[in-house]
């Protein structure tokens, strides 16, 4: 998996070699993306990335801890990022909200395809 050459990146700067160092130190097994990066004509200079994450069962971070995972990666893409935990959508009591970001999110970083 080579998040630069996918065309869902085409929109931001990928900074892929930071990504992986930032998944690696916050125990990330997978992130993705969703939203209107993924549709090109919703996706302004402007717009937001929005982010699943997913960590590995022994990561026990806490809100401070997400807030600062959230500030690095604007940090890294220089634009603001709204960052979703994936156990959080799992336990959404809103179905339809839940469909809608499983079914489209695409999978930038996994744990498996970059080992540890």
């Amino acid at each position: 998996m080579n998040p630069i050459s996918s065309p869902i990146c085409k929109h931001v700067h990928w900074p892929e070699e930071q990504i992986q160092t930032f998944c690696q130190q916050w125990s990330v097994t997978e992130l993705s993306l969703f939203g209107s990066i993924l549709r090109e004509e919703d996706f302004h200079r402007d717009s937001d990335i929005d982010l699943l994450i997913a960590f590995s069962a022994d990561a026990d971070w806490s809100l401070f801890d997400h807030i600062q995972m959230q500030q690095e990666l604007e940090a890294l893409f220089n634009r603001k990022v709204d960052l979703i935990s994936k156990r959080a959508v799992l336990r959404s009591h809103n179905p339809i909200r839940r469909q809608e970001i499983l079914s489209t999110a695409q999978v930038v970083y996994s744990q498996e395809s970059y080992g540890r």
